[in-house]
């Protein structure tokens, strides 16, 4: 009869023991490299939008500066021409305005189904409601259909600007976003170049070629009730008259700033 050692049968040669266990699985091997590869992935992304964020921050700050200019330089040609005309015993006649702001101030009770759909067009579904209106035949037209239930005038560029700083949301996917960030405005308006608020501001504020789509991506100013508020008596009395409804002209600026 023949004995096997035990260490035969149970296979006890220490070197390959020690082979398979320094030897790593492959799908453990894939799922390392897997995961080496994801964070390679993030760590580029987030350094791609650091240096897009930066990049962003300039041309925003260099926007700026450019409207500003503008903006100076406008004020002053229009200075000279006033004081040119006055030399020559005239008067200047500055251009007509191209952009309107419109705020609802009467309810829902009482209004024809005609005014009513224009107030839909115009995204004045509640009240103390506002909205910015390209200036032209036909809107202009609406817009005397309903005075008895707005008010409205020609803002000035500090009135726009505040509105959209202090009260401004854009529409993204359909819901209302606080334009808390230019990376909101140019998720909603990049595509036609407006990518920052000074870009948004100029929009509105010359009328531009992209009017309509920086106008719809902003959302209807959600305005409080004016300081002092409205009278009664004289609520439904045109401007003209001594009441609050119908064109303003510029004075709407003041009723805008007791609103915000």
């Amino acid at each position: 009869m023949v004995f096997t050692p035990l260490k035969n049968i149970f296979g006890g040669n220490k070197k390959d023991d020690k082979k398979m266990a320094g030897k790593v699985p492959e799908s453990v091997l894939k799922k390392q490299a897997t995961q080496a590869k994801i964070a390679d992935q993030a760590k580029q992304a987030s350094y791609d939008a650091k240096q897009k964020k930066r990049q962003d921050k300039k041309d925003a700050i260099a926007a700026a500066e450019k409207y500003a200019a503008e903006y100076k330089a406008a004020d002053e040609a229009a200075i000279a021409n006033r004081r040119e005309a006055k030399a020559q015993g005239g008067f200047f006649v500055p251009a007509q305005p191209k952009v309107a702001l419109i705020i609802r101030i009467r309810g829902t009770i009482g209004v024809s189904p005609k005014a009513k759909k224009i107030m839909q067009l115009f995204r004045l579904r509640q009240i103390h409601n506002a909205s910015f209106v390209k200036l032209n035949e036909s809107t202009v037209r609406m817009l005397r259909l309903i005075e008895p239930y707005v008010t409205y005038g020609y803002p000035s560029r500090s009135t726009i600007e505040k509105l959209i700083l202090k009260r401004g949301f854009g529409k993204l996917n359909k819901q209302r976003i606080p334009i808390a960030d230019n990376s909101v405005i140019e998720e909603g308006v990049g595509s036609v170049g407006i990518k920052c608020c000074a870009d948004l501001i100029h929009e509105i504020c010359t009328v531009g070629p992209h009017f309509k789509e920086a106008n719809n991506f902003l959302w209807p100013f959600k305005l409080t009730s004016p300081r002092g508020g409205f009278s009664n008596k004289t609520k439904l009395v045109h401007f003209l008259e001594g009441g609050e409804a119908g064109n303003r002209g510029e004075e709407i600026n003041k009723l805008v700033k007791r609103m915000i």
